[in-house]
């Protein structure tokens, strides 16, 4: 019976009281992307399994060790969708949205499983805000992207994030690439763990993005890619730095950077803190001009990135960001005798169709129990009904903070409340600094 109430190991519940911050951070997600011109995209948890093989490369880490696959009841093999990007082209292909206006701008936020050692801010259930633009091959795009997750780490007041970027070339240059690759890895072989063996002749930058401790230190002297870009693909590297410098967004060119999944090409990028321990990754993404091609449409340029949702919230909370406050109760209706009851359960349907979040006793406490409860969950107003109230057609409306009073009819109360709360929110509203806010935003 424990296992039943215990959950599986990488993964967490989001529970009531932090829910909030939750749907905070995922709104504003959506309206930044919004903002780029983004619209919201959905599709299917799992996938066929060749999706992601063909799309996020079989000498990846993701689908050699963390995919969580099966076959059903039809035998098909099935997958649990590792990350977005496949998905999404898959159902830019099936849905035949390339006959649309391009650049095709699609953002989500979708659950991912991957089977890892889960550590801080890293789980095998993980929820992801990701961007994918389809269709231009212009290297202001590569900055508009990045300018997405600059604007959003803005927004929500995230510090001491350090954006790095490189160009891991296209299929071209990163033919010479590859040959300085294996030819310094041949002579390391012996050292390599059994995974960068199988790697090292059919995708040797495989090799870079190991996880193992021994790979990852004779990685550090291997060649870089940026030494071995054609004149194209250098040309739009420049071209993206200069995109980013007039856009004021700071930056280090950092070679070592490959990304884990396959389908990346030219720019590739990630933000870096050091304030969520040593995997310090939030943000990552770049080009991947030739996956819709090679999930079997025509060649395509695009590019997008993944933003783990648990690891940026976990940067937050470590960097003590402010949230705004959990929704609070307006009003708290409490009520004595079945009579009492059905007229509050009218007057709480009546005011929730206008917005307003109104509780009232549906439990059958005593009336000293349901203040105690509207005392508990931070009710702004509360009224008492009884049959005298019914009797005279008036309620006294308590203010909880100053324990002001005042009477109001039954027969006009919803829109009198509604009146007392509007007026009372401009108060509340007209006490707001914005001046630490406005001082932020350069005009």
């Amino acid at each position: 019976m424990a296992l039943v109430t215990k959950s599986i190991k990488g993964t967490l519940d989001l529970l009531p009281n932090e829910s909030y911050k939750r749907q905070f951070v995922e709104h504003t997600c959506l309206e930044i992307a919004q903002n780029f011109g983004y619209k919201e995209i959905r599709t299917p948890v799992f996938e066929h399994t060749e999706l992601f093989q063909r799309g996020v490369g079989d000498t990846t880490d993701v689908v050699q060790k963390e995919m969580y696959t099966f076959e059903d009841k039809g035998g098909r093999s099935i997958t649990l969708r590792p990350e977005g990007t496949a998905g999404v082209v898959r159902s830019y292909l099936e849905h035949g949205l390339f006959n649309e206006p391009m650049p095709q701008k699609m953002c989500y936020i979708t659950s991912c499983y991957r089977y890892e050692k889960p550590q801080a801010g890293r789980l095998r259930e993980f929820h992801q805000f990701g961007i994918e633009c389809l269709g231009s091959a212009h290297p202001s795009v590569d900055a508009e992207v990045i300018s997405v997750a600059q604007n959003l780490f803005d927004f929500l007041g995230v510090k001491n994030l350090q954006l790095e970027i490189n160009s891991i070339g296209c299929k071209e240059c990163r033919k010479e690439y590859h040959k300085a690759l294996q030819a310094y890895f041949e002579s390391k072989k012996d050292e390599l763990c059994g995974t960068c063996l199988g790697r090292l002749e059919r995708n040797p930058m495989r090799i870079l993005d190991c996880k193992s401790p021994v790979c990852s230190a004779i990685a550090k002297d291997a060649p870089k890619v940026t030494d071995y870009l054609c004149d194209d693909c250098q040309a739009h590297f420049d071209s993206v730095q200069g995109y980013l410098k007039a856009m004021g967004i700071d930056f280090k060119v950092n070679p070592t950077i490959v990304r884990g999944l396959d389908y990346y090409s030219r720019t590739v990028f990630e933000f870096v803190s050091t304030d969520i321990g040593a995997q310090g990754t939030v943000c990552g993404g770049g080009r991947y001009d030739g996956l819709v091609e090679e999930v079997g449409g025509n060649h395509t340029p695009a590019l997008g990135f993944g933003m783990g949702i648990e690891r940026l919230m976990l940067l937050m909370e470590n960097q003590g960001t402010a949230f705004p406050e959990e929704s609070k109760c307006e009003l708290y209706i409490a009520t004595m005798g079945e009579k009492a009851n059905i007229q509050a359960a009218a007057m709480v349907n009546a005011l929730r169709r206008e917005g307003m979040f109104v509780e009232f006793d549906v439990v059958g406490r005593s009336v000293k129990a349901q203040m105690k409860y509207a005392n508990k969950i931070g009710a702004k107003f509360t009224v008492v009904i009884g049959d005298s109230e019914l009797e005279s057609g008036i309620v006294k409306l308590k203010n909880m903070d100053s324990g002001e009073e005042q009477e109001l009819s039954l027969a006009t109360f919803e829109s009198d409340i509604l009146n007392i709360t509007i007026s009372e929110s401009l108060k509340e509203f007209d006490k707001l600094d914005f001046s630490s806010i406005m001082g932020n935003i350069e005009i």
